[in-house]
């Protein structure tokens, strides 16, 4: 495509090419069809995991290879050098058609990984990794959160020693969604202990089947394994996939978080959607205070696609958005919360009581995975700190 199209003409073309790829959703208003799903975080075996991730991949190149990923990305990597926002216009198009859900690595791979990459690798990296990640022949899990450190991602006691021409890793990582399908995990490591907490981190790419990782499941309430616990028992690691000056890695890192709170906007979209359908579509009439949750999660459902719009504009105008990201997410882990307020007060036992009635049992995935969500891409706590201090210029939070 030659120069940059209008939007309603980039749209209406998305569309003709995804009518000949894949199949219309079914029609709105159509209730008790299909997947009633509303988990939060996917409950899959591993290889359930497994299958899925190859069925998401099998359309990611589909995509990647008739020109719709990487939209924005320059065409020596596969792109069409559209502006940022174009990526959000196709997601718009593409929620109408039967596609794969993409489970979160894949946009963390997409996302949150490749960009940094194109923002701190090498021109030898750029080369050997953008093109296999955006076109998912390569996944990217990330190895941040240890038990140890808690919300303060600085405080990471994974150490990696320089030895000869390479790096040696040891430590622990947790919570890391998609290890068991990654080509690589993202870790962040402790290289100068005796240094500023902040001024002594390097991040490498860490092949996921090296010898000395080990991938262990963690157990959810759900019953499912979504999350891993990774252990880097002396893996040895090349210097060439060290990303970004040594020392330097919480940079980098910021450039993966920062990515990753602006992804988290749309959280829980959908199922408030799901939610509100499932108001019009009780048996009985509903109460009073039921109204009233109802139109509340309407109105925030409203506000926060409002928000959104907001984002992509910074976008639009070149600039990378700010405050916007973190009350996004803040926003976002509010609107989980009061869709299952509401589900509960709907559907009452029924919620509890697997009778296998269309769209009730299910609602349990959403209800016991959507607090995760206020710990999962910075905690509520660390979003609020970003705002009192960046936008009220409140006091900053003493240095340890």
């Amino acid at each position: 495509m030659s120069g940059i199209p209008e939007p309603d003409e980039f749209r209406a073309e998305a569309r003709r090419w995804l009518a000949g790829v894949a199949r219309p959703r079914a029609a709105d208003g159509e209730w008790g069809s299909g997947s009633d799903s509303v988990a939060v975080f996917e409950n899959w075996t591993e290889e359930q995991e497994r299958e899925h991730t190859a069925r998401v991949q099998e359309w990611e190149r589909t995509r990647y290879d008739q020109g719709w990923s990487a939209i924005n990305w320059p065409q020596e990597y596969g792109g069409r050098d559209l502006p940022a926002y174009y990526e959000q216009l196709y997601r718009g198009e593409e929620a109408a058609f039967d596609v794969p859900h993409r489970p979160e690595i894949f946009p963390v791979t997409q996302a949150l990984v490749a960009p940094a990459i194109g923002l701190w690798g090498t021109e030898e990296q750029k080369r050997r990794w953008l093109l296999p990640m955006l076109r998912t022949d390569e996944l990217a899990c990330q190895l941040f959160s240890e038990t140890e450190a808690g919300s303060d991602l600085a405080a990471v006691r994974t150490r990696a020693v320089r030895e000869g021409e390479g790096w040696v890793l040891t430590g622990h990582k947790v919570w890391t969604s998609g290890a068991r399908v990654a080509t690589w995990g993202v870790a962040v490591c402790r290289t100068d202990p005796d240094v500023r907490k902040h001024a002594g981190i390097t991040v490498f790419l860490v092949r996921m089947d090296a010898p000395g990782v080990t991938v262990r499941p963690i157990r959810q309430m759900t019953g499912g394994t979504s999350f891993n616990e990774v252990y880097l028992d002396g893996v040895r690691v090349p210097d060439t996939d060290r990303l970004g000056p040594v020392g330097q890695g919480w940079r980098v890192t910021l450039s993966v978080l920062a990515a990753e709170r602006l992804d988290s906007g749309s959280l829980g979209l959908d199922n408030a959607d799901r939610a509100l359908d499932l108001a019009g579509h009780l048996s009985r009439p509903l109460t009073g205070g039921e109204q009233q949750r109802a139109a509340d999660l309407h109105i925030r459902t409203l506000v926060q696609r409002l928000m959104g719009l907001r984002v992509t504009a910074a976008l639009v105008a070149g600039r990378e958005p700010g405050a916007e990201a973190s009350v996004g997410k803040l926003y976002a882990t509010e609107t989980m919360r009061r869709t299952s307020d509401l589900v509960s007060e709907l559907l009452g036992p029924r919620l509890v009581a697997d009778t296998g009635e269309w769209g009730t049992y299910a609602w349990t995935e959403h209800l016991l995975g959507a607090p995760g969500y206020s710990i999962a891409g910075g905690t509520d706590e660390i979003q609020r700190t970003i705002l009192a201090e960046r936008v009220l210029g409140l006091p900053k939070e003493p240095v340890r």
